[in-house]
């Protein structure tokens, strides 16, 4: 079995899916059993990750383009439209699925108020350093799945969600995996919480329509490629 060290996070980069079940951050071997997820807290020291996150995230859509919404990281412009949509500055507890080496989870960081926490899980480990890279008390770093938001919430101690925030790609993943993480996302969303989402195809809102009703959809021209907003607010 080959052994990743935190002295070498470079090396992260390079796991396959099959390596991705073992992850080592202090020196041993964490054991993901059968894919559950891990809550990663303090793991990974952030002085420890070296390497440019754009290029690990291009690197890694390369490898798992099915896994990642877009070949590169959000820009300035999406980042603010998201933070505004989901009323970031107004949230106690914001969850986002799918932060990737973390361009948007620095922009909700800056957003959120002082005493708020902010639950990233992300299922592709070679990402976790990059998001342990921040330094903020009040980012929690879970590798594993957005089907086990909930799983996420109850290791961090967290209680339901006002704003939960994703960038995965709906439109690639099949859809009774799809059905399963908004049915996940609105019954742990807090009554009058908001779920938004980013997307290159329109395959989200025609998923769980029932449940989740119309969305108010937005347009970010000033990404690459363009991208539309979705956002749902929960009945208080």
């Amino acid at each position: 079995m080959s052994k990743f060290k935190s002295s070498d996070p470079d090396r992260l980069d390079s796991l396959s899916p099959a390596e991705g079940e073992r992850f080592v951050g202090t020196g041993k071997v964490i054991k993901l059993r059968n894919h559950q997820p891990l809550a990663m807290k303090t793991i990974i020291p952030h002085r420890q990750v070296r390497g440019n996150g754009r290029a690990a995230f291009f690197l890694n859509f390369l490898r798992r383009p099915s896994l990642i919404g877009s070949v590169i990281p959000s820009s300035r412009f999406l980042e603010r439209r998201i933070v505004e949509t989901a009323r970031i500055a107004q949230s106690h507890i914001v969850v986002e699925l799918g932060p990737g080496t973390g361009g948007t989870t620095r922009a909700i960081l800056e957003a959120l108020p002082r005493r708020a926490q902010l639950l990233a899980i992300e299922i592709n480990p070679a990402f976790v350093p990059y998001l342990k890279a921040h330094p903020d008390p009040r980012l929690s770093v879970y590798l594993g799945s957005a089907e086990h938001i909930r799983k996420a919430l109850e290791a961090c101690d967290h209680r339901r969600p006002d704003a939960v925030v994703s960038g995965i790609p709906f439109s690639t993943m099949p859809a009774e995996i799809g059905r399963k993480i908004l049915r996940e996302i609105w019954d742990c969303l807090a009554p009058g919480g908001r779920f938004v989402t980013y997307q290159l195809m329109s395959r989200v809102a025609l998923l769980e329509p029932l449940l989740l009703g119309d969305p108010d959809v937005q347009l970010e021209y000033l990404n690459l490629p363009p991208l539309r907003v979705y956002s749902w607010r929960k009945p208080a």
